[in-house]
């Protein structure tokens, strides 16, 4: 089940420059578009005449027009021009969605539009940070978005999946964790004290050459899909445990997922750093090696989703190291419910 009233990241404010932009979210066909003025638009993903899908036509004025006989539906989703003739049908329209842009992404709200308020968005103000820099893209994930939370809330799969680029076996095996409540999610602190810098660290340059460095990563989770990771490391005896982390390695990894139906999830990530901000090496550096790891998450994750399909999922042997997404699913099942309770309620008053 998915949590309606909530705001989703559905693109990347980019990917609508050219022309509108499909999508399934919630097992919702949407087209997003801008018009000629550029206001933003989401609407259901079907034209009110004979249904074919909006996105596969294009921006017309102020309109998006159907690739099939032209019908014209403006940004709240009624018809506003039909070529073939002059009176306009008076049901001709389709569902239109809150949209917002915000830190590069545009967000859509898949709920009751009374509810939709943009104070509501998570904060991702590290992505158009002018101090920082970020280099980002999306993942088609064949599996549950709830999987996705779990990977990033239990990081001890470092250590294991991604020896190449982030991770090593030191990371996987000797963290000290914690785990609190946090708002309306969890937060989940990961310290790796004494250990070598895993091979993308080597390669930014940022650290003296062969020395272990004290790692951290401190989770940021937020119900239903949205997971902040502030993660680094800075040299053995430098005072990062103490709280001295500026002179480190600083990333944060700013995840937003989206569920395309049960068991697919668009998967909206970006990683931000500090250092080098001008340097397009650096650039392509940190997004090769990110996109590496999340490219051997997906498999992971894709071959898992299958498994689960095939026998169920329990948390009968859950591990210290899963504490974190163990509260996470937790608090995303207190939303559900609270969702569910209040969708309730409103349904009585309307009877």
């Amino acid at each position: 089940m998915f949590i309606h009233n909530s705001w989703y990241v559905a693109c990347w404010a980019h990917e609508i420059g050219q022309g509108p932009v499909g999508r399934e979210i919630l097992k919702q066909p949407v087209v997003l578009f801008r018009t000629e003025s550029g206001a933003l638009a989401a609407l259901e993903d079907r034209c009110p005449h004979r249904h074919l899908q909006l996105s596969m036509g294009h921006v017309a004025g102020e309109t998006i027009q159907c690739a099939y006989h032209g019908m014209q539906v403006d940004g709240t989703g009624r018809c506003a021009h039909v070529p073939s003739q002059k009176a306009i049908p008076p049901r001709a329209r389709v569902r239109s969605y809150p949209v917002e842009e915000r830190y590069g992404w545009i967000w859509i709200w898949p709920g009751d539009p009374a509810l939709a308020d943009a104070a509501l968005i998570p904060d991702f103000g590290q992505l158009t940070d002018p101090k920082l820099k970020a280099v980002g893209a999306t993942n088609h994930v064949k599996a549950s978005y709830q999987l996705l939370n779990d990977n990033l809330l239990d990081l001890s799969h470092v250590g294991f999946v991604h020896t190449s680029t982030i991770g090593n076996r030191e990371f996987g095996a000797n963290a000290k964790i914690s785990v609190e409540k946090e708002g309306t999610g969890v937060r989940v602190t990961r310290w790796v004290r004494d250990c070598p810098p895993p091979p993308t660290y080597v390669k930014t340059g940022h650290l003296p050459e062969g020395c272990n460095i004290d790692r951290w990563s401190i989770i940021h989770y937020t119900p239903p899909g949205f997971v902040i990771i502030h993660t680094g490391g800075a040299e053995v005896g430098t005072g990062a445990p103490e709280g001295r982390l500026e002179h480190g390695i600083n990333l944060w990894v700013m995840n937003a997922m989206t569920p395309q139906d049960e068991r697919t999830t668009h998967y909206f990530w970006a990683t931000v750093r500090n250092f080098r901000i001008d340097d397009p090496a650096a650039d392509e550096l940190i997004f090769t090696q990110v996109r590496e790891a999340f490219e051997e998450d997906k498999r992971i994750l894709e071959a898992q989703q299958v498994a689960i399909d095939r026998h169920g999922d329990d948390w009968s042997n859950a591990l210290q190291a899963d504490a974190g997404a163990v509260e996470g699913r937790r608090s995303l099942e207190k939303m559900l419910k609270a969702e569910t309770g209040e969708a309730a309620i409103r349904d009585a008053a309307r009877a």
